[in-house]
C-alpha cells in the first residue's frame, strides 16, 4: 500500500517506521529536516510540503500533529492536504485535538469525496516504537473498516468509538482521568512516605488493594518503586507534563461546550499549569509529586 505520513515527532516517527517495516511504500513530510532524514534513511520518500505529498499517488494519508491549530492548517490551509489530495485517498488523523476540530476537518474532507477518521492513540512513545498502540477511532463505519488494516501495522488495539470526533472524545476523557489519578497517586505516595512508610511496601499494598490504578502500578510517581517508570530515571521520557496539560485543557474546553462539570479535571489542569510554570513542563507528568512534596 502507498501511504503518506505527515508529522514525524516522538510518536509519528516510530509509527511511520512501523509502516515501512510492514512493507508499505511510505512518503513523508515534517518541518524538521533531521526527522525526515531518519525516515528517508529507512526507505521513505520525502516531499517539500503537505500539499506536495498529498498530490502523490497514495492510498492513505496519516497525520500526527501537535495541536488543533496545526491540524486545521495542514488540512485546510492554502497549501494544505485538501488543496491537492485525490478524492479516493483515505485520511487518518492521529493527533490529539478537540472533537469539534476533528468534525470540522472531516466535514470539509467529505465535501470533496475523502473518507476520514480521527484516530488518536494511547500507549506513549514505547507503544509507538513497539507497534502496540491503542487507536480510538471516530468516523463512519466504512472509513473505520478501510483504516483498520493500516492502523494494525502501528497498534495492537483498534477500537471503533462511533461517529466522527468520538475518537477524540474517548482520548480526552481517558487522559483527563489519567491526569486526575496521577495527582491522587502522587498525594498518596507522598503522604505515606512522609509518615514513615517505605515507598515500595506502600505501593505494593495499594496495588493489591482498592487504590490500585495505572498511575500506581505502572507509572508510579515515587522514584525507585517501579524501575521502568520515568520516576526511576529522573522523570525523563514518558508522557510530558506539557502534553498532559494540553490534554486537560482540551477536556475542560470540550466540557464547557456541553456544560458538563469537570471539577476534578479543572483542578488537575491548574496543578499541572503551576508545575509547568515552575519550569518542569518537559518532565514526565508523574513528576507532579515534586511540587506536591514541596508543598
Amino acid at each position: 500500500m502507498k501511504i503518506g505520513f505527515i508529522g514525524l515527532g516522538n510518536m509519528g516517527g516510530p509509527m511511520a517506521l512501523n509502516l515501512l517495516k510492514a512493507g508499505h511504500e511510505v512518503s513523508v513530510f515534517d518541518l524538521v529536516p533531521a526527522l525526515v532524514q531518519k525516515l528517508t534513511e529507512a526507505g521513505a520518500k520525502a516531499f517539500a510540503s503537505p500539499a506536495d505529498l498529498a498530490a502523490q499517488e497514495i492510498d492513505v494519508l496519516v497525520t500526527m500533529l501537535p495541536a488543533s491549530a496545526h491540524v486545521r492548517s495542514v488540512y485546510l490551509g492554502e497549501q494544505g492536504i485538501l488543496s491537492t489530495v485525490k478524492p479516493e485517498v483515505l485520511l487518518v488523523d492521529s493527533s490529539t485535538i478537540d472533537p469539534q476540530t476533528a468534525r470540522d476537518v472531516s466535514a470539509a474532507a467529505a465535501k470533496q469525496g475523502n473518507l476520514m477518521v480521527d484516530a488518536p492513540v494511547s500507549g506513549g512513545t514505547g507503544g509507538a516504537q513497539a507497534g502496540t498502540l491503542t487507536f480510538m477511532v471516530g468516523g463512519t463505519e466504512a472509513a473505520y473498516e478501510r483504516a483498520k488494516s493500516v492502523l494494525q501495522n502501528m497498534g495492537k488495539n483498534i477500537v471503533y468509538c462511533g461517529g466522527t470526533g468520538n475518537g477524540q472524545v474517548a482520548k480526552i476523557a481517558n487522559n483527563m482521568l489519567l491526569g486526575i489519578s496521577m495527582v491522587g497517586a502522587a498525594e498518596a505516595m507522598n503522604l505515606g512516605v512522609s509518615l514513615g512508610m517505605d515507598a515500595k511496601i506502600l505501593a505494593g499494598i495499594i496495588n493489591t488493594s482498592s487504590g490500585r490504578c495505572w498511575s500506581t502500578e505502572v507509572n508510579n510517581p515515587y522514584p525507585g518503586v517501579v524501575e521502568t517508570a520515568p520516576a526511576s530515571r529522573d522523570y525523563v521520557g514518558g508522557f510530558g507534563t506539557d502534553l498532559m496539560l494540553k490534554d486537560l485543557g482540551l477536556a475542560t474546553e470540550a466540557a464547557k461546550s456541553v456544560k458538563a462539570p469537570v471539577t476534578m479535571g479543572a483542578t488537575a489542569q491548574q496543578l499541572y499549569q503551576t508545575f509547568s510554570n515552575l519550569g518542569y513542563g518537559g518532565l514526565d507528568f508523574s513528576a507532579i509529586i515534586k511540587m506536591l512534596s514541596k508543598q
